[in-house]
């Protein structure tokens, strides 16, 4: 318990210093730390680990969290836009409403993540596994998904226009109600997939 009091006290300190060269925790682990509502603009956390950490409410705005572990990270109304999410592992997250507009996501595993309501506008989910995600009510105009996994994802009533979803997994996917104008699925893989109308969408030619 102590030693995660003094974690605690470590990291805050050096959050707090002007010199943003100190406040480089990439490689660290920073598992179950708090740090709720903090401005963590622009810090280096590539590779850390966030395990369980609560940022909710954070400022986070340009990031790094490239390769960071972020399994079952509390993110809830936190501020990620432009932030470099590049291979992390959100799987279990809570990203609800959280503001991921514009950040890089290529290759990040966001499998059960709880990604209602979120922001994810011209956001790159290039490659991304977003099994058993949900994105009810998510905000995805723009955003980039080519080549991402789908399998089960809850998109109900989530704005995708003008997104790109060339070459996605789509199986069993759930677009009930979701704005799908100019959304691009060439070549997307569609099996079980309930479309924004209720209907089921099997191609069988793939």
């Amino acid at each position: 318990m102590q030693n995660h009091a003094d974690k605690q006290e470590k990291v805050l300190s050096q959050i707090t210093e002007k010199n943003i060269e100190g406040r480089d925790f990439s490689g660290c682990d920073l598992s179950g730390i708090d740090l709720r509502g903090i401005d963590l603009s622009r810090i280096n956390f590539k590779g850390a680990d966030l395990r369980s950490a609560n940022l909710s409410g954070a400022i986070l705005t340009g990031a790094n969290l490239r390769e960071a572990n972020l399994q079952q990270v509390n993110f809830c109304d936190a501020d990620l836009s432009q932030a470099d999410l590049t291979q992390a592992n959100l799987c279990g997250a809570c990203l609800w409403r959280v503001q991921l507009s514009g950040s890089k996501l290529w290759g990040a595993s966001l499998c059960n993540a709880d990604l209602r309501e979120a922001d994810l506008s011209a956001a790159q989910l290039i490659e991304a596994s977003l099994v058993e995600a949900n994105l009810v009510r998510a905000n995805l105009t723009k955003a980039k998904l080519c080549g991402s996994v789908l399998i089960e994802a809850n998109f109900n009533q989530a704005n995708l226009t003008n997104a790109d979803l060339k070459w996605t997994n789509l199986m069993a996917a759930n677009f009930s109600e979701a704005n799908l104008e100019n959304a691009n699925f060439k070549n997307a893989k569609f099996y079980e997939t309930i479309m924004p109308d209720g209907t089921i969408r099997v191609d069988l030619k793939r």
